[in-house]
């Protein structure tokens, strides 16, 4: 997993469940795979023991976990919800169309960590090609980036509303 360089927007509420889910891996968590890899240990044979298997893989998860919640707390602003202005900027949920096209798309603007459980709302970086474009724009305005795949791409801004989980 390679780590990223841009800021990570957060809510408080967002930054303390990811602040106690780090500090659960890293404690209780941890010990929990540890002791469960040492009684496979236990029980001889490491190489038809599927419990061992299981639980070595289990660890691989858990460290890579700690160690992009370690990145993205490392990377984080926290911020509060931001003002019903209209204006598009992190933890906004923003509806956008693309020219020549009626259909609308609406995502949050900001980190994944930000959904309210269950919420299936598409996230879109404020790094991203789209997410810099429309970043500080207003409801209404047009915006033309370039798409990774080096197309232009021009949306109209529908709408902008903070994110309510």
């Amino acid at each position: 997993m390679t780590q990223s360089t841009g800021t990570v927007w957060l809510t408080q509420d967002a930054y303390d469940k990811l602040r106690a889910e780090l500090e659960d891996l890293k404690g209780p968590r941890r010990q929990e795979i540890i002791e469960r890899i040492a009684a496979a240990r236990d029980e001889g044979d490491l190489k038809e023991n599927s419990g061992y298997h299981a639980a070595k893989d289990e660890q691989g998860k858990q460290e890579a976990r700690i160690r992009q919640l370690e990145d993205m707390l490392r990377r984080a602003e926290v911020g509060e919800t931001p003002a019903n202005d209209g204006v598009v900027e992190p933890g906004m949920v923003v509806t956008i169309k693309f020219a020549g096209d009626d259909d609308r798309e609406k995502f949050l603007l900001g980190a994944r960590e930000n959904l309210a459980e269950g919420d299936k709302l598409d996230v879109y970086s404020p790094q991203s090609a789209m997410g810099s474009a429309i970043n500080g724009k207003s409801r209404g305005d047009t915006v033309t980036y370039t798409a990774p795949n080096g197309k232009d791409l021009q949306v109209e801004i529908v709408d902008a509303e903070p994110y309510r989980s």
